[in-house]
């Protein structure tokens, strides 16, 4: 056991930009050892979060805290054990790989540039290290922020969109170097649109809309709330979903390719259906119970967020996003 505080602690965190909110009353808590999705819409306020973790804007309300320590009061010390990049890294594009991060250790002292060949290795650059940046391809650029960020030996690992602008290799790439890192005891913190790689990365998740979070917790949780779903191959699809619509504790019927989704309400409700389709002539080929995928439940927390209404709030400004 350990009373060691949390890796990442927000608490009614709150950003105003005149009459703009772009993160209202935002609470979270990474644990040591999550991979932790931090996900929204454009503009629902994640970039905003995550510079106010990092103390890089003051917020107007609420407190945030890595490993105890608010960025605000304590400074440069507060980011003691913690590394990473808020938006895309940046680097001198006409000097090599190697250059930009003996640039960087110089800045770190203490141990920083005996790391630097352990970081290349890590992130697969070594082979690279001494071509210019400038020819780096962007996944190569990404992998080089983290190799950046390694070389602070961080507890805390910070990523803003780490796989946008990857292609399907990049991304299996940096899903498994992320791995790499949480099973050797690094924290991650990440923000990301790739919601297929969330899923695969990540254990626990925080959803933000029109910057509130309407989700926070673990994303297996998250995935059993959203039980229910069935799929149904019959021989015959169209009247397959006649019979499901006009079943009671049957909902949510919709035709998808040859096979027909639905939610019950229970097993009775998927018995009861299973016997009107014998009964309408309609032979049941398959029938089995679906998990939600992140993508369905991301877009269930924050669709709608753009219509009009009472509620609706106005657009947050790109460098607000």
């Amino acid at each position: 056991m350990t009373n060691e505080a949390p890796p990442v602690e927000a608490e009614g965190l709150v950003k105003r930009y005149g009459e703009i909110v772009a993160v209202d009353h935002v609470d979270l808590m990474v644990e040591p050892g999550d991979v932790y999705g931090y996900l929204g819409p454009n503009g629902a306020g994640k970039t905003t979060s995550l510079r106010m973790l990092l103390g890089l804007i003051r917020p107007t309300e609420g407190a945030a805290r890595l490993f105890g320590r608010d960025p605000l009061l304590a400074g440069a010390r507060a980011l003691e054990g913690v590394a990473g990049f808020v938006e895309a890294p940046q680097f001198y594009p006409y000097l090599s790989g190697r250059k930009n991060l003996e640039l960087l250790a110089a800045y770190d002292g203490d141990s920083a540039a005996c790391r630097i060949d352990g970081a290349l290795d890590t992130v697969e650059l070594a082979d690279r290290a001494r071509d210019k940046v400038g020819g780096y391809s962007h996944g190569m650029r990404q992998r080089l922020g983290i190799a950046a960020a390694l070389l602070r030996d961080p507890r805390l690992l910070l990523l803003d969109e780490p796989t946008t602008g990857l292609d399907p290799p990049g991304m299996r790439d940096m899903r498994t170097l992320i791995g790499q890192l949480s099973d050797r005891g690094v924290t991650v913190l990440l923000s990301s649109h790739q919601l297929a790689e969330v899923e695969e990365m990540c254990n626990r998740v925080g959803i933000i809309r029109s910057g509130e979070i309407v989700y926070e917790g673990a994303l297996a949780d998250l995935k059993r709330t959203a039980g229910g779903g069935y799929r149904l191959r019959s021989t015959d699809p169209p009247r397959a979903v006649r019979v499901c619509e006009a079943q009671d504790g049957i909902t949510q019927v919709r035709l998808d390719g040859h096979e027909v989704r639905f939610s019950a309400a229970g097993d009775d409700a998927v018995a009861a259906l299973s016997v009107a389709l014998v009964e309408a002539g309609v032979a049941i080929t398959a029938l089995a119970p679906t998990g939600a995928t992140l993508e369905e439940l991301f877009f269930r927390l924050t669709e709608g967020e753009e219509s009009n209404g009472a509620g609706a709030k106005p657009s947050v400004p790109a460098e607000a996003a």
